[in-house]
């Protein structure tokens, strides 16, 4: 009974770390690859423009939706420099992409990396997918939403 109580206790211990767990307030190090492999690195973001941060899944309904949603609106995304991130095989990004975000391919301001080192999660502290974070041009964090609604927030950060 002793062992169960301690195992719990640290377990919900665990659990309420993780639920408070702060997005990054400012862009961390890291290194992701572009489709051809080459690496991308946070020295290699656009200057001048605000960033948004997408890390999505290829199988997650609300990721699905998120992309449609800045596919459809890819001109107002056109003022920040978008990168989306994903953990998942480029073949799969890539069918995902020409499914959900056939817009979005080959724009200057649309990045898309794949988070082959596992760093997303432990450098930015997404909660859940799709993790999205606006920051300023000075790369200090303006918003962060978890929640494929909120896009027209993200919207209303760019334009302003």
């Amino acid at each position: 009974m002793k062992y169960f109580l301690t195992t719990m206790m640290i377990g919900l211990l665990i659990t309420s770390n993780v639920a408070a767990q702060t997005p990054a307030l400012t862009i961390p190090d890291f290194t992701f690859f572009r489709s051809d492999n080459t690496p991308f690195t946070n020295k290699n973001i656009s200057s001048g423009n605000k960033i948004f941060f997408i890390f999505f899944d290829t199988e997650c309904e609300h990721c699905q939706h998120a992309i449609q949603y800045i596919n459809q609106h890819q001109e107002e995304f056109a003022k920040a420099a978008v990168y989306l991130v994903s953990v998942d095989l480029k073949e799969k990004v890539t069918v995902f992409m020409s499914k959900h975000g056939n817009n979005l391919t080959g724009k200057k301001n649309i990045t898309v990396l794949q988070d082959s080192k596992n760093q997303f999660i432990l450098k930015f502290s997404p909660r859940k997918y799709p993790s999205m974070f606006l920051y300023s041009p000075q790369k200090k964090l303006l918003l962060y939403d978890d929640d494929e609604k909120s896009l027209d927030k993200f919207l209303v950060k760019i334009k302003t």
